[in-house]
């Protein structure tokens, strides 16, 4: 189907959704593990959290189911939280690493 989002597309409507606590977002803090987009325009994407405690989860949700759903071609969104792999710091960007004071 012409028009439909790519994954590469997906994930960069995700950078809209930040780590309200860090202020940088999901995709260059390496919590988003997984994109997919059927034909029939169904996205689901797999990500994780910084710690099993971190109480930012449920917004994530919601702010991801948002940024995809507002997105030509896509019919449906599937979220899963998942915490395997465990994130660490080697996951993010060189972008989020350097904001962070990583170098």
């Amino acid at each position: 189907m012409a028009g439909m989002p790519t994954t590469d597309e997906v994930r960069e409507a995700l950078k809209v959704v930040t780590d309200p606590e860090i202020g940088i977002n999901i995709v260059d803090l390496g919590l988003v593990y997984d994109v997919a987009v059927t034909e029939e325009g169904a996205a689901s994407v797999t990500y994780t959290l910084t710690s099993m405690g971190c109480p930012v989860g449920p917004l994530f949700e919601k702010e991801i189911r948002e940024a995809v759903e507002s997105m030509e071609g896509i019919t449906a969104v599937d979220t899963k939280m998942t915490m395997q792999p465990p994130w660490g710091p080697d996951k993010m960007s060189e972008f989020a690493k350097s904001a962070l004071g990583f170098f």
